[in-house]
């Protein structure tokens, strides 16, 4: 693994931080190379429960490294970091650069992102991947591609849609204004604001770890994909999960956890389900 991002787990909690932090955790190809490796790593295994992202130092991420991004301007040589990041896998939906942010929502565990300073371009789209946001009160997020004449092309057109409605993502993507954290809360960027949005993000990744991973994980699955069914089918996926739910260890050590007023053990997903 890179050292561009680093991981720590512990009692199933990943703690997941873009490491680059004397550019502002700026998207280089390494840093791209390091958000897949560590997606892939963690969707991989059973005994994460809850996920937190967030960046070292004094930004969450400031989109794709302005030193390779300004490269662009020679029309006779795109940046290799560019080229790389948007290579397509054809076993895959997303091209790599889009990957880097749907790999969150991929997630069989709930991800948290915890945004202080920044979280611009592609770094607002990996914050758009997760499933929670905590932002700080002066933090400010901005899609900001029009800035360069381009569009978002890391799932943002798709994301933004889901948060905050058509009217607000056109008007945030056509003006690429800069939106601070209140108004992140107000619009549907973020989920609340915090003074310490780090710390409660952990708080909020320790609760859900304390809770049935098999239940979270179909939870996550249920409400992500609520918006693609018919109402029928929504309902029928409900039904098939909640079957498989009951009756399972899990399932009845939450039961017997709650009345007799203990913590629960759980046991891990089989990486199967993972």
């Amino acid at each position: 693994m890179s050292d561009r991002v680093t991981i720590e787990i512990n009692d199933g909690v990943a703690d997941v931080r873009l490491n680059r932090p004397d550019k502002m955790n700026a998207l280089d190809n390494d840093m791209f190379t390091a958000l897949l490796e560590a997606g892939e790593t963690l969707k991989a295994d059973p005994t994460v429960r809850a996920v937190v992202l967030s960046g070292e130092g004094r930004a969450f991420c400031a989109g794709l490294d302005f030193a390779s991004f300004s490269k662009m301007a020679d029309a006779d040589s795109e940046p290799a970091e560019t080229t790389s990041a948007i290579q397509r896998d054809e076993s895959r939906i997303t091209h790599r650069g889009q990957q880097v942010a749907y790999c969150w929502t991929e997630m069989p565990a709930p991800v948290i992102c915890a945004i202080t300073g920044v979280a611009l371009g592609g770094g607002f789209q990996i914050a758009m991947g997760a499933d929670i946001r905590i932002i700080a009160p002066d933090a400010r997020m901005s899609v900001l591609e029009i800035r360069w004449g381009l569009v978002p092309d890391m799932t943002g057109t798709q994301t933004l849609i889901r948060h905050v409605g058509l009217d607000h993502a056109k008007e945030l993507t056509f003006t690429g204004r800069m939106v601070e954290g209140p108004e992140c809360v107000e619009l549907g960027l973020a989920t609340r604001v915090s003074e310490t949005p780090y710390d409660d993000a952990m708080a909020m990744a320790r609760e859900i770890a304390n809770k049935s991973p098999d239940a979270v994980r179909a939870a996550k699955r249920l409400l992500g994909a609520a918006d693609s069914l018919t109402m029928a089918e929504g309902f029928a996926a409900e039904r098939a999960e909640i079957g498989a739910l009951f009756g399972t260890h899990n399932q009845k050590e939450s039961v017997k956890a709650y009345f007799e007023k203990r913590d629960p053990v759980f046991v891990d997903p089989t990486t199967a389900d993972a």
